[in-house]
């Protein structure tokens, strides 16, 4: 029975989805919580305040020579309402240069009774109402954070999603933190994304309007033994399922380079390509450091990490050599 999303046209969904894949694109994960946020402007000592939050993610948003590289924009729902220096609204900054933009529409992750360090997402309810909200306001595609072990909670969030004619990034996330190596970290992401898929064809999903943001199969951050990208790429592409539209990888605590490099190396015939938060913004944060006057400087560190990323997911990137900022650093 073909999979077919009430209220909305078939065509639509994949339309988006594909505009976000797009040949050297991918997404921009800026959608931090207030918390997160809050962690890394003290990491590079400036003021956790709304106006900085505001900057910082302008910064990210504004600058037009980012617009071959970056497909589609997931903000954080404070972003949703705030403007730039100039007046405009972030979801219209982004869709004035052919983007799509997405929103987080879970509220944060929660240990389930009976699991050991497991978590998953809560703010289901109420969701619908949020969606077709969100939707009137601008967004095409939002990011269900979600963690590892309840795949049955993820497929809710897409159905209803798809149902307001919103593209889901669906985001089963397995830890780089611990002594794990490859192979454990392909076992378990097989597990995880095989359940994943068991529950959004259970709900009739239509994932060919669905975008899949998988970990990158790698080994533990403290695991002794380092693999080259060529293993990593085959251990991830191995683990992946082919129905979606694209795949947009989540760096999961690789730095800029390794992120850029082990995607170079994962360039296949399906659309593969990057979703990106700490792995696109890490040096342009510690370049921007709180001044205003330091943003050209940070919008530049940036449009270089964009455009490695661009590059990568079309397996044109050639290495740095150099790690870039944003490594090992835990997720949770």
């Amino acid at each position: 029975v073909p999979h077919w999303t009430p209220h909305r046209e078939p065509k639509e969904l994949p339309d988006v989805a594909h505009r976000i894949v797009a040949p050297g694109k991918g997404v921009l994960a800026a959608e931090e919580s207030t918390g997160s946020t809050a962690k890394r402007l003290q990491s590079v000592g400036t003021e956790d305040t709304e106006e900085n939050r505001r900057f910082h993610r302008q910064l990210l948003t504004a600058d037009h020579r980012v617009n071959p590289c970056v497909g589609g924009v997931v903000l954080f729902h404070e972003t949703l309402h705030q403007k730039t220096d100039d007046g405009r609204p972030f979801p219209q900054v982004t869709k004035s240069k052919g983007g799509a933009v997405g929103i987080k529409v879970d509220k944060g992750v929660v240990p389930p009774a009976g699991t050991n360090g497991e978590t998953t997402p809560q703010g289901l309810a109420g969701l619908a109402e949020r969606c077709a909200q969100d939707r009137k306001e601008g967004p095409t595609l939002p990011s269900a954070l979600a963690i590892m072990e309840n795949a049955n909670v993820l497929a809710p969030y897409a159905s209803i999603c798809q149902q307001n004619g919103i593209v889901p990034i669906v985001e089963p996330e397995v830890l780089p933190d611990g002594d794990h190596d490859l192979k454990g970290c392909q076992y378990v992401t097989e597990r995880v994304l095989a359940a994943v898929c068991r529950a959004l064809s259970a709900r009739h999903i239509y994932l060919e309007g669905t975008l899949l943001k998988p970990n990158m199969v790698t080994p533990g951050h403290v695991c002794t033994h380092r693999h080259s990208p060529e293993d990593i790429a085959m251990a991830t592409v191995t683990a992946l399922p082919p129905a979606v539209t694209g795949i947009t990888f989540l760096s999961g605590g690789q730095s800029e380079e390794e992120a850029s490099i082990n995607l170079n190396a994962l360039n296949k015939p399906w659309a593969l390509t990057f979703s990106y938060g700490r792995a696109l913004q890490a040096s342009a944060l510690k370049a921007w450091g709180g001044k205003k006057e330091n943003l050209k400087a940070a919008q530049e560190e940036y449009m270089k990490r964009a455009l490695a990323n661009s590059l990568a997911c079309q397996g044109k990137y050639t290495p740095s050599g150099q790690a870039g900022a944003a490594a090992n650093l835990s997720n949770h």
